[in-house]
């Protein structure tokens, strides 16, 4: 039903809903990123080789490129607010289950856990247009932003929080589930309410598949994470390599998650309300590029200048991407279906940036090939997001 069909919501009522989704948000990384600080003590207690425990993170990140397509066959069975509180539940239960002995326990449950970030990854660009149809740009600058303080907060206080709690990486890792049920618990009112029908049907995906925006948005989506992931998996070592201590070059890696909030937080807000986002997400590729350049002329010559322009330009290229997803598409369903095709596909691109880059690296035996390559996929993220923020509202 069009916006002004769809029934008042009391003030009480939106506050739940917002507050929902912006703790929904936070669920989405911690426990993936929460995982690698803690590798050392679970590769001695479970007995996992280094390539066993980077495993676990490899596990997860295949469940997020295979699994999305999941979210739009539940959606369309139980509804996107039901979905949305499946995939906390399920989050729960990973992040727990991962916890018990034995190694087969580690990457079940780390594969219901990123199985279950996949559903949430795709469902919430749905969500935020199906309950806020005129309000799509602010709305996901708060969720991404809660999404990427999500990821910093949880490598940042997992170690501490164990100190803190005596509890060892079982407990420490198995904390995860205690903010998903939070979050489950303010969204219940939400997913057993009166559900409102979506505007429109579902998407066909064949349709959807046949669409020439459908291929700019996922190629956008999928280059802007691999750019971030080659830096995420690489940094420290470029940086050390150049000569910086290795907890300067840890620390560089924090300031750029941090940056990442201010592009996060005003690039939607300030692109949301246009008929083409082209402008925003040229600026956002170019600062991105310009982060890479930094590193590759003058990696030790004010590096967290590069990491803050960096970081900026990282952040904004998540949220345009997700804002553009759904803005391109004219219902919840449609958004939903292209946010599947679009995160599925990009992830599955994105996880072979590392590898590439690392092969570079191996093959050439220095950073300025891989970090050359690295411009080269900067350059093909920016005519991609030139042509998917080009095209008009759906």
């Amino acid at each position: 039903m069009p916006p002004s069909a769809m029934p008042p919501r009391s003030a009480l009522r939106s506050a739940f809903l917002l507050a929902g989704i912006v703790l929904a948000a936070l669920n989405l990384r911690p426990a993936l990123a929460g995982v690698s600080p803690l590798f050392d003590q679970i590769m001695v207690d479970v007995g996992l080789s280094p390539a066993g425990a980077g495993a676990i993170t490899t596990v997860m990140v295949v469940c997020l490129g295979v699994f999305g397509p999941v979210a739009p066959l539940l959606a369309r069975r139980v509804g996107a607010d039901r979905t949305l509180l499946a995939g906390l539940l399920l989050l729960a239960f990973g992040a727990v289950a991962r916890t018990l002995d034995g190694p087969p326990a580690l990457y079940l449950g780390s594969a219901v856990a990123g199985t279950a970030i996949a559903i949430m990854n795709v469902i919430m660009p749905g969500v935020v247009k199906q309950h806020f149809p005129t309000r799509v740009g602010p709305y996901t600058s708060l969720y991404v932003t809660a999404l990427v303080l999500g990821a910093a907060s949880a490598s940042a206080l997992v170690i501490p929080l164990e100190h803190l709690t005596g509890y060892g990486w079982r407990g420490v890792s198995a904390l995860v589930a205690v903010p998903a049920l939070a979050a489950a618990l303010f969204w219940l009112p939400q997913a057993f309410g009166k559900q409102a029908a979506p505007p429109g049907g579902p998407r066909p995906f064949r349709a959807l598949l046949r669409s020439r925006v459908t291929w700019f948005v996922t190629a956008f989506m999928g280059l802007q994470s691999l750019t971030f992931y080659v830096m995420l998996a690489w940094l420290p070592t470029i940086f050390q390599e150049a000569g910086l201590p290795a907890e300067h070059a840890g620390y560089l890696l924090g300031l750029t998650s941090l940056a990442q909030v201010a592009g996060t937080f005003g690039a939607p807000i300030l692109a949301g309300t246009r008929a083409s986002q082209a402008p925003h997400v040229l600026a956002a590729t170019g600062l991105t590029a310009l982060g890479y350049l930094g590193v590759l002329l003058a990696p030790t010559t004010l590096p967290w200048l590069w990491m803050v322009v960096l970081g900026v330009g990282q952040g904004a290229s998540l949220a345009l991407a997700l804002l553009i997803i759904t803005l391109r598409a004219p219902d919840p369903s449609s958004v939903t279906a292209l946010s599947a095709v679009a995160q599925s596909i990009g992830y599955v691109l994105a996880a072979t940036g590392p590898l590439v880059i690392g092969a570079l690296r191996e093959a050439t035996g220095g950073w300025t090939v891989p970090l050359v390559a690295g411009l080269a996929f900067c350059a093909a993220q920016g005519a991609a997001a030139w042509r998917a923020g080009a095209c008009y509202r759906s």
